[in-house]
């Protein structure tokens, strides 16, 4: 099957085709390519988690950016560099339990933040009031693009009238229906997703509109809505059923987002999020084609993703 005809399979509107992938500036090096921080990881004993941001640092490198930053909790640090050796690490203060400090992370967080042109926050982040200040504050602060995956979406639903913090039309959210559930819950909305495809499509429309956001509403059908243009695509692929597979595609939508949305061909962000699931979704299929529908691991569904880029540029 060509990568056309897989391509168009994913895809669910075919009045929205998913755009074609940029040409790599062959004399570009890694600062041409962007540089994307991943904000996660939890070292408040005993929900102890770090694997989330290095799937999605793992996610963002093998999507093509030129660096990736690790931003973990201080004890967290050394396990995720010798985890993924090719990023670069950011101790992130702590307390005595292992809880982030928020002044102290904004602190430690701004100057390396201005050096980036994506930042995806949220995996395996945890809960707590010290966790919802750290997100509002990027969410209302950064001066790049935000990815808010997992725990990020979770903290903004546990803070009343959260969308006046988010900055209008630089945000990307990536839930889940749990995650979704929890949103909308919070803003008032029908928190009940229907099975319908149009029901749904029109849940994702709610719910961008809303924030003034990007929504990816992650499923067998992943919907894609800015609040007025929505793309569908049918990833439906069993094996992406597997812990880190929601956490690799936000590092994959925000690689892309370093690399296209402020190049001189720019992106815009929501065509950087459907690129980034019709990737995601290749990359799974390429997987489950040689070995089967069950035992993806999420770092291997990572490692498909070179070879899918490589088809998408050549179709």
């Amino acid at each position: 099957m060509s990568i056309d005809s897989r391509v168009d399979g994913l895809c669910g509107d075919e009045t929205h085709p998913c755009p074609d992938l940029p040409a790599r500036d062959p004399r570009g090096h890694k600062g041409t390519f962007g540089t994307v921080a991943v904000i996660g990881g939890c070292a408040l004993a005993p929900r102890v988690m770090l694997g989330g941001p290095v799937i999605a640092a793992r996610a963002a490198l093998r999507t093509g950016c030129g660096l990736a930053i690790l931003a973990v909790p201080e004890p967290l640090v050394v396990s995720a560099l010798a985890s993924l050796e090719s990023a670069t690490g950011v101790a992130l203060p702590v307390d005595d339990a292992g809880g982030l400090l928020p002044s102290a992370v904004a602190e430690v967080l701004d100057p390396v933040l201005d050096r980036c042109n994506a930042i995806v926050i949220g995996p395996a982040l945890g809960g707590g009031e010290a966790i919802e200040q750290v997100v509002v504050r990027l969410a209302s602060h950064a001066r790049v693009p935000l990815v808010i995956d997992a725990d990020g979406l979770n903290a903004l639903a546990r803070i009343p009238e959260f969308p006046r913090d988010i900055r209008s039309g630089e945000v990307i959210l990536t839930p889940h229906p749990g995650e979704y559930e929890r949103l909308a819950r919070a803003l008032h909305l029908d928190p009940v997703l229907p099975n319908d495809e149009s029901r749904r499509g029109a849940a994702a429309d709610a719910l961008a509109q809303r924030i003034g956001c990007i929504v990816v509403l992650k499923g067998a059908c992943t919907i894609v809505s800015d609040g007025i243009h929505q793309w569908r695509a049918h990833a439906g692929c069993a094996a992406l059923a597997t812990g880190g597979s929601g956490d690799a595609l936000a590092g994959v939508i925000g690689s892309l987002v370093a690399q296209f949305h402020a190049a001189p061909t720019a992106m815009s962000l929501f065509d950087c999020a459907r690129v980034g699931v019709a990737i995601h979704g290749l990359a799974a299929r390429s997987w489950s084609a040689r070995v089967g529908s069950a035992g993806l691991l999420a770092p291997e569904l990572c490692d498909e993703i070179p070879a899918v880029l490589s088809q998408l540029r050549d179709r």
